[in-house]
């Protein structure tokens, strides 16, 4: 396929690029005027990342043609070709745009009334005639539109940018919050810094104090009305509600074959010979999926093969549409699946941890000695330091906490909860964290007991501790790490409290496994065949005989653990390898059964991308909001609850003007965001709670280059700062 002259060079460097259809051809935009948009016209995007991957995306302006859409989607297939079909292409409609595209334009996007048809060209730049008013509106996703240049379109409850061209003023009404008035202030520094090259200024104007000079622009002041109540509901649409199907040609027709009814979906559902569209249209995209072998014909679906399904089921033209390769997915649509793993990582880059959409941070193999100065480590690793410091168990009987005797540390029982104080210091500061474990088979009084004693333990310390709540099998690194020489065993069921033990089973299995980070642990497993792990070791205690099973993948490390749970639970072992076990094994287990033989961990990494997202109800309404694009420090907003999902654990980060409905709230939405992951998530999953101020490196690793001394100034005060910067 010929491609247009204007694509000569793209993708050859990182960097974003931005085509305006113009009759018919895409015409380049000039890096300065990135983020403003006609609503008339269409746009093509194409963002490079730095490891050359590309993401293609084609914006419809709400007033733009059909022969406009039409020539951008064919635009966006030549794009497409020229890069060897290996970009992910988007669909973007005004107003609805994806965070991956909203992520581009960090102080957000402006939209202009008019288009190319209208006679509307692009802004010339150091322009300081210019004379627009702007409606901004968002704390994470920050839009602002040209409105009517008049008090008429002002309301108490936004912010306001009066472009005069020379003045640039900030006009925040007096019911807006902290959050909106640093986006506007980012905005407004913006358009100074790009569009005027510095040449403006920027004024900051509360209501109620508008200077003589803005009143001459916009004439007598009026009373100014309240803003419109939100009427935006929270989603409750079931993400269990996406449905795959396959697409083909080859009866000379386009048809569609329904492959599942429900996610979550299996990656054996995808064939590499066929094409397949996923349908996600609650909750606002569809996904078009094409396998290397699929006929050269299939493999040219594009847009205009998505808008044909759209248009057939009657879905809202606003949907959001990707389309990609195979092994070019986007973690969007690989959510849907239980089971994704990423085959052969790219070349050079090893493991790699996905930040948002954007930016990725390589893989840090532990070290010990280098927690303290490598952050990064620590997050991916879980482990705060080496598990040095000093260390407290009680175990929750009858309302209180009961120490637990010294020489138990490390073992756990099903029937009980626990907390656990852990102090170590950090850069000359004690630093606390305070584990909430939790058995599968304590009960609900004991469950709530061990949630409101760890608060009140958190407010004895003045607030200072990190709390993690720990359910049984899903205890982190830095948990297991605890115990110095002792592997953490944890019991399937039983209490360790005196004279209130369960008889042990006849037959007991404990699985033990080495995590990332070197530390081990042994948990008991339901006695069955179907339990064993061809990675891992295993320990059968029957009655009569005690055997030490050894799988293929199995580490030296984890035999040794396998030894020493031997050693808790009495017997001499049998240690057999995988492939040479006796009858009398089988037998214990119930019979010879098909079992975790799978070495995928080896060779493939599991593809979850690490997100943020904002927890807040200045609007009134209490909703959860992701974080656009490659986020930062700066985007952890003081006055709200951040969610951190880490995948395998969810980070509550509260700052410090943060409400007490959103911290409630919060709390209880990372529960519902566990159970409502389309990939079949695991409820017990690890929520750690994080106060601004007191953030663990398991925390802050996450985030390039973290401050510790980024709140010494409040964010609106370092917003203001830079409007002294001329």
């Amino acid at each position: 396929m010929t491609v247009h002259p204007a694509f000569e060079n793209a993708g050859k460097k990182p960097g974003l690029a931005i085509w305006r259809i113009e009759k018919m051809n895409p015409v380049p935009v000039l890096e300065t005027l990135h983020g403003n948009f006609y609503t008339g016209d269409v746009y093509i995007l194409l963002h490079t990342t730095p490891d050359f991957a590309h993401n293609i995306h084609m914006w419809l302006g709400k007033h733009c043609s059909n022969d406009e859409s039409g020539s951008a989607a064919i635009f966006c297939v030549q794009l497409d070709d020229s890069l060897a079909g290996a970009p992910v292409q988007h669909r973007e409609t005004q107003g609805n745009e994806t965070n991956r595209f909203l992520g581009y334009f960090k102080n957000g996007v402006i939209y202009k009334e008019g288009g190319v048809a209208s006679g509307f060209n692009h802004a010339v730049t150091n322009d300081i005639s210019a004379k627009r008013l702007l409606h901004v509106k968002g704390r994470r996703n920050v839009r602002a539109i040209e409105v009517d240049f008049a008090w008429s379109s002002f309301n108490n409850g936004d912010c306001f940018i009066i472009d005069s061209g020379a003045i640039i003023y900030q006009w925040n009404g007096s019911k807006c919050n902290g959050q909106e008035k640093i986006k506007c202030c980012q905005l407004a520094t913006g358009i100074r810094d790009t569009e005027r090259a510095g040449r403006s200024k920027v004024q900051v104007v509360e209501e109620g104090c508008e200077p003589p000079e803005l009143i001459e622009l916009l004439g007598p002041k009026p009373d100014i009305p309240p803003s419109k109540k939100d009427d935006t509901i929270a989603d409750d649409v079931s993400s269990k509600k996406a449905k795959l199907h396959m697409i083909s040609d080859a009866s000379g027709e386009l048809t569609l074959t329904e492959v599942a009814s429900e996610n979550p979906f299996k990656m054996a559902m995808l064939s590499t010979d066929e094409c397949y569209l996923l349908d996600h249209a609650l909750g606002g995209y569809i996904f078009l999926w094409k396998g290397k072998g699929a006929s050269k014909n299939e493999r040219k679906y594009g847009f205009t093969t998505c808008e044909f399904f759209v248009n057939t089921y009657n879905y809202s033209k606003d949907i959001k549409i990707q389309i990609f390769a195979e092994n070019g997915e986007s973690s969007m649509f690989t959510q849907f699946f239980s089971d994704w793993k990423t085959v052969g990582q790219t070349e050079g880059l090893g493991r790699v941890y996905t930040i948002g959409s954007v930016a990725k941070i390589e893989y840090v193999p532990f070290d010990v000695t280098a927690l303290h100065k490598t952050p990064a480590m620590a997050a991916q690793h879980n482990m705060v330091d080496d598990g040095s410091g000093d260390v407290k168990i009680w175990r929750i009987e009858g309302g209180k906490k009961v120490p637990v005797d010294s020489s138990s540390y490390g073992q756990f029982y099903g029937g009980d909860c626990y907390i656990i104080l852990y102090s170590y210091k950090l850069g000359g500061k004690q630093q606390h964290v305070i584990y909430t474990w939790q058995g599968t088979k304590a009960t609900q009084d004991e469950l709530g007991t061990s949630a409101i004693l760890t608060v009140d333990l958190d407010n004895d310390m003045s607030g200072l501790p990190v709390q993690v709540r720990v359910r049984q099998g899903q205890e982190p690194p830095h948990l297991m790490s605890l115990f110095k020489d002792k592997p953490l065993i944890v019991h399937l069921g039983g209490t360790s409290r005196k004279g209130s033990q369960t008889p042990a089973a006849d037959i007991r299995l404990f699985h033990t496994r080495i995590s990332s980070s070197g530390a081990t642990r042994a948990v008991e497993v339901i006695s069955s065949a179907q339990s064993l792990n061809t990675n891992d070791t295993f320990v059968l205690k029957t009655t009569k005989e005690t055997y030490i099973w050894k799988g293929v993948g199995a580490s030296a490390a984890e035999l040794k653990t396998a030894k020493y749970v031997v050693g808790v639970l009495g017997g001499k072992p049998t240690e057999i390898e995988e492939g040479k076990e006796p009858d009398n094994f089988w037998k214990a287990l119930g019979g010879k059964k098909e079992y975790q033989t799978s070495k995928l961990l080896q060779s493939e990494v599991a593809a979850h991308p690490i997100r943020l997202f904002g927890c807040s109800n200045k609007s009134g309404l209490f909703r959860i909001e992701e974080v656009p694009g490659d986020f930062t420090q700066n985007d952890l907003a003081v006055d709200d609850v951040m969610l951190l999902d880490a995948w395998d654990q969810l980070f509550l980060w509260l700052g410090k003007e943060a409400n007490d409905v959103e911290k409630t709230e919060a709390t209880k939405c990372a529960t519902k965001y566990l159970e409502a992951d389309p990939a079949g998530r695991d409820t017990g999953t690890p929520i750690v709670t994080v106060k601004q101020g007191s953030e663990p490196p398991t925390f802050t690793g996450w985030f390039l280059a973290w401050d510790p001394n980024m709140w010494a100034l409040s964010p609106m005060q370092k917003a203001m700062a830079k409007f002294q910067v001329q």
